[in-house]
């Protein structure tokens, strides 16, 4: 059954998870395939995966008609990056980089057209007219203003990047995976509270599944070439004996 982004605002609204696959890897076909897995969503990321703005009409046609709802991660949340993707066929968008409330403000009015915003018309193709807004906390600005970001109107939910946040707060190595861990605990509690949609970055289901058992409802559970390798990895392992 297909999903639509007015069905993962619903779900998300009421606390219902979502789960999703995020894609580094480009092409059509890719986002086909990852699409007919039963994902809801597939995060194209534009920022750090290989896909090109140009393949995005593909891309996010291939995902619809394959039954799940295509988001992508903007290059960065200037006004002309948050805007392109939208239109060229994304249903949503997942902005990085965003430092407070105030920024994410700007965020969300580049995503909604006039009076409550100031995207601008000019859709070339697919798309959505009222798309989902997620922003990225992955910085100790954003961390230290979270309770103000989370009351921004608009928002459909924030999604936490933990490799960069960890090294906005000076936490990256085994050594602070504890306190760490305690931190993005904190962050899915504190939107849950409000009423905010929430994920984590997580790259296997089991990673993602606990952050769901804390409340996350925006719950992605692998990235394509992470999976690729493994799943590939392990093959050969098996077959060498």
């Amino acid at each position: 059954m297909a999903v639509s982004e007015v069905d993962l605002r619903r779900r998300w609204s009421a606390g219902q998870p979502c789960h999703g696959v995020w894609s580094v890897l480009p092409g059509a076909v890719t986002g086909e395939v990852l699409a007919r897995t039963g994902a809801d969503y597939v995060v194209v990321d534009l920022q750090h995966g290989a896909t090109a703005e140009a393949d995005l009409p593909g891309v996010t046609a291939a995902v619809t008609a394959a039954g799940a709802v295509p988001l992508v991660r903007t290059r960065s949340p200037a006004f002309a990056d948050v805007g392109r993707p939208l239109d060229l066929g994304a249903r949503g968008v997942v902005v990085p980089n965003v430092r407070d409330a105030g920024h994410a403000r700007e965020v969300v009015a580049a995503c909604r057209y006039a009076p409550s915003g100031g995207r601008s018309v000019g859709r070339l193709s697919g798309g959505a007219d009222e798309p989902l807004v997620v922003l990225m906390v992955e910085s100790a600005t954003a961390l230290d203003d979270l309770d103000a970001v989370l009351a921004v109107e608009g928002l459909d939910g924030v999604y936490v990047g933990p490799g960069d946040l960890s090294l906005s707060l000076g936490l990256t190595g085994e050594e602070h995976r504890t306190e760490l861990r305690r931190v993005l605990s904190s962050i899915v509690a504190r939107a849950v509270a409000a009423g905010v949609p929430v994920g984590v970055h997580a790259h296997t289901g089991q990673e993602a599944s606990g952050y769901a058992e804390e409340g996350a409802t925006i719950v992605t559970v692998a990235v394509d070439a992470v999976a690729l390798g493994g799943a590939i990895t392990h093959s050969l392992g098996v077959a060498r004996g």
